[in-house]
């Protein structure tokens, strides 16, 4: 119920999933009209509430306060009023973000509310404004002045004349740039043009060949005097991988802010009481505030000012991000600074909870390979893109070459060796291939050289396809030891190239972990009583006996296993030694009796962290990340590397045209995330090395809907292009006449007109004999809302979800069920209007629709 202090412009939340934005007017929350949304003005102060779909409502809700340039610090002050009473009156679950101007990814415009500029309205034509588009994965629209002095060769610009839209690129833009500059244009004309503009495309390298929408640029500008001003460098990406990681106590006690440091990285959960406030630095890169959920109130609500505080007395950028999160609703991005973190009853793989003073004994998940294939987000869970039925092939390295290992000694590896593990698998009728590069403890750097040279090859022999797993001794995923049936043995030292006498004191110990053919090994351990375990199976082998001993707390199953990977170890008839009862004999080949351990092996809790997508980047010396919120599919760029961290793994996708340099740097770059990974990462972690089209089940489980056919499916930008040319002409907009487009708008640069519509120009029909420019996307006089005209009528949702076709009412479309629905019954179903939902990727639309019942 809200109090009496409570702002009436809360009345109006609505607690759906779904974007709201109110800027600050006159120290008032004033909303801001949807078709408005992605314009943000320098001189104003926004607040965005997101609501997103998650299973835990607490953390399905955030709140972006955003500053611009030169807003006022009363302005500043009322936002961040506003944030904390939203806050309170949500519950306190939000996190808060604060963010500034040039350090998120906005379309910002000058001006703002006091200077008199007005928010975009529907259907105006009396505009004149050229937007700067820039930027890499993050890519920002800023409105410059209309004038040849704001273009430079190497970013994308839009010059926006009402009825008509001219995109122009420099001839050193990426080709992001201009695909984001592509979909700005189509969201302008759609959203504030009511679909009744049109676009056009200019290549800056090759003016010429679009000299009607050159004619019609120049009528706007002028003549351009001059070369055009040299590319300005992209911005590198705003959040890195620091290590440098301080963790600090808040406390206003005393009267005053008493910030004070409690540790330094890797932090631990148990650090934060539930009693007080925290700050998290990261570096000065981003200030985390964590509030207890027993802190007082005083202390919780002046969370966000003291981070602002803490900010200032570090003397930090005033652009540094902060995010404020109370205590059971923190963020991935904060979690993952702490070495671990467990949810309370929190769960692993298919349902298996872990808890502290269990004892360890895991139990094999069963599933077939159908299974994983129909259900990939299961395959990454399992890390298991198959049941490992497939074919092996294995190569040494061998004086820097490949040499084939014979298949009767699959399965056993040595430490001072490199091997390559070619695995081929079927799915949907396609051969699939990862290769694994395991990498020997003793190996020599020449070696390790070597073997990933030569993994090289091999992937080429395969035109790419193959997975490449970066393997290192001790650390092999369960893949790689379910491929040798239980049958995996894993020597400390020697080799193993035929003719080579490897030295050995003629005793050697193994110890055996596994329950079935999918999870066991023997890794030979050194050859003293100390080594053992009572929790596990051991192989002694000796010069004239071997001995199979069962520690005390080893299952039937474990014993069962290392039965039958003890004949691989040794010939020899087994001597089964009980602890306890050993003889003599044994403690005499070990060296003599001593202490080992005994007490039971409790379950090792394994925190489950949920995955990050990151772009990387290495050219300045350290490794820079730029993170992916919220990620799908469709942020895997084909100019990118992209890092995809499920903590147990880390995948490096490589786009098909990626910067070779990057690509070369990539697995360098994944070490080396892992190393300064603040939360104190293995850096042994398995390195997944994943190319453009051929995804293994593993990681696209990661992705929400993944569509393997998205990438012959054609949205890069040279074929949105591509589709583009010939469409239709421009000649009724380029027989405009001059003077009304000379004519700028009146105030300034950039003022959004309040005129009236004006003369609406009609969609061309045929082809004039007019030069047509080479790109060029008509305007359209239906929109999105208008589109299913001609049907018969709504229907409820009861008449349309989850029915088979000879179910539909007489005359729907099974294809396009969400055509019949009501506009209310729309966005209730599909948690987004029609308008928006229009926007998405088809492939997006397609996930939407079948979660919701309509397929």
């Amino acid at each position: 119920m809200m109090s009496d202090e409570t702002p009436d412009v809360f009345k109006s939340i609505q607690r759906k999933p779904g974007l709201q934005i109110w800027t600050i007017n006159s120290m008032k929350m004033v909303p801001v009209p949807e078709q408005a949304y992605g314009n943000f003005f320098e001189g104003d102060c926004y607040i965005v509430l997101n609501v997103s779909r998650h299973r835990d409502p607490a953390r399905s809700t955030d709140i972006h306060y955003w500053i611009g340039n030169t807003s006022s610090q009363d302005e500043q002050g009322s936002a961040a009023i506003y944030v904390t009473q939203m806050d309170s009156f949500l519950g306190g679950s939000p996190v808060q973000h604060r963010e500034v101007q040039s350090s998120s990814i906005l379309i910002t415009s000058g001006g703002g509310v006091a200077s008199g500029f007005q928010h975009v309205e529907t259907n105006v034509y009396n505009i004149r404004r050229l937007l700067h588009v820039k930027g890499t994965k993050n890519v920002t629209a800023t409105e410059v002045e209309v004038s040849w002095n704001s273009f430079n060769s190497g970013d994308v610009f839009l010059l926006d004349m009402g009825k008509m839209i001219v995109q122009w690129n420099g001839p050193q833009s990426n080709r992001q740039e201009k695909l984001k500059g592509v979909l700005l244009a189509q969201d302008i004309r759609d959203r504030e043009r009511g679909g009744r503009a049109q676009i056009g495309l200019v290549e800056g390298g090759s003016e010429e060949d679009g000299p009607e929408l050159m004619k019609m640029m120049r009528a706007v500008l002028g003549q351009r005097a001059g070369q055009l001003r040299d590319a300005i460098p992209d911005d590198q990406p705003d959040f890195y991988q620091t290590a440098h990681v301080r963790l600090y106590s808040v406390s206003d006690a005393s009267g005053k802010l008493v910030v004070q440091e409690v540790a330094t990285q890797p932090l631990t959960k148990d650090l934060l009481q539930s009693s007080d406030c925290f700050i998290v630095d990261q570096g000065g890169a981003a200030i985390f505030v964590w509030k207890g959920k027993h802190a007082t109130k005083e202390e919780r609500h002046a969370a966000l000012s003291n981070a602002v505080g803490f900010i200032k007395a570090k003397n930090y950028p005033t652009t540094t991000n902060v995010e404020v999160m109370c205590e059971g609703a923190e963020s991935a991005t904060f979690k993952q600074l702490f070495k671990s973190w467990m949810e309370k009853g929190q769960t692993q793989g298919l349902g298996k909870t872990y808890s502290v003073g269990k004892i360890a004994k895991v139990d094999q998940a069963k599933f077939d390979v159908m299974e994983l294939h129909a259900r990939p987000e299961l395959a990454a869970q399992q890390r298991m893109v198959d049941d490992a039925s497939g074919e092996v092939k294995i190569w040494r390295i061998e004086n820097l070459e490949l040499q084939e290992v014979s298949p009767s000694t699959y399965g056993q590896f040595y430490g001072g060796d490199c091997y390559l593990v070619l695995y081929s698998y079927m799915r949907s009728s396609q051969p699939q291939y990862i290769l694994y590069m395991w990498l020997g403890r003793h190996a020599t750097q020449d070696e390790i050289t070597a073997c990933a040279y030569q993994a090289v090859n091999v992937d080429n022999r395969y035109n790419g396809a193959p997975v490449q797993v970066r393997v290192t001794m001790g650390k092999e995923p369960r893949h790689f030891l379910a491929i040798f049936k239980g049958k995996l043995i894993i020597y400390e030292g020697g080799t193993g190239r035929p003719g080579v006498v490897n030295t050995s004191t003629g005793v050697r110990l193994f110890q055996v972990r596994g329950t079935d053919e999918f999870n066991t090994q023997a890794t030979e351990v050194p050859p003293r009583s100390s080594s053992l375990n009572s929790n596990d199976v051991f192989i002694l082998k000796a010069d004239n006996v071997c001995y199979l001993w069962y520690g005390k707390g080893c299952s039937g199953d474990e014993r069962e296993m290392g039965k039958a990977i003890s004949d691989v170890v040794s010939r020899q008839d087994k001597q089964i030694v009980m602890e306890g009862q050993e003889p003599a004999q044994f403690w005499v080949a070990l060296g003599g009796k001593a202490p080992y351990a005994s007490d039971k092996r409790f379950e090792k809790e394994t925190p489950l962290y949920t995955p990050r997508l990151f772009e990387c980047s290495n050219q300045t010396g350290r490794f820079l990340m730029t993170e992916v919120q919220d990620f799908a599919q469709e942020d895997l760029d084909e100019d990118d590397v992209m890092l995809l961290d499920t903590w147990e793994e880390v995948f490096l996708w490589i786009g098909n045209s990626a910067n070779q340099y990057e690509t070369q740097e990539a697995s360098k770059s994944a070490v080396e995330y892992l190393r300064t990974h603040p939360a104190g990462r293995d850096p042994n972690t398995p390195i997944i090395t994943v190319k453009q089209g051929y995804e293994p089940p593993t990681f696209t489980g990661w992705f929400s809907a993944w569509d393997p056919h998205k990438w012959s499916g054609g949205l890069s930008y040279e074929e949105m292009k591509q589709k583009l040319r010939d469409v239709g002409s421009v000649s009724q907009i380029t027989n405009m006449n001059n003077a009304d487009l000379n004519q700028k708008a009146e105030g300034g640069r950039g003022r959004y007109s309040t005129g009236g519509p004006g003369n609406i120009s009609s969609p061309p029909g045929n082809k004039s004999s007019q030069p047509t420019p080479p790109s060029f996307i008509p305007s359209t006089t239906v929109s999105a809302s208008q589109s299913s005209a001609g049907n018969s009528g709504t229907y409820s949702p009861e008449q349309l979800l989850n029915k088979n076709p000879n179910e539909l009412p007489a005359g729907v479309d099974p294809n396009r069920r969400e055509a019949y629905l009501s506009d209310a019954d729309f966005e209730s179903v599909l948690g987004s209007s029609r308008a928006d939902f229009q926007r998405l990727p088809k492939w997006r639309q397609s996930d939407l629709k079948k979660k919701a019942g309509l397929f």
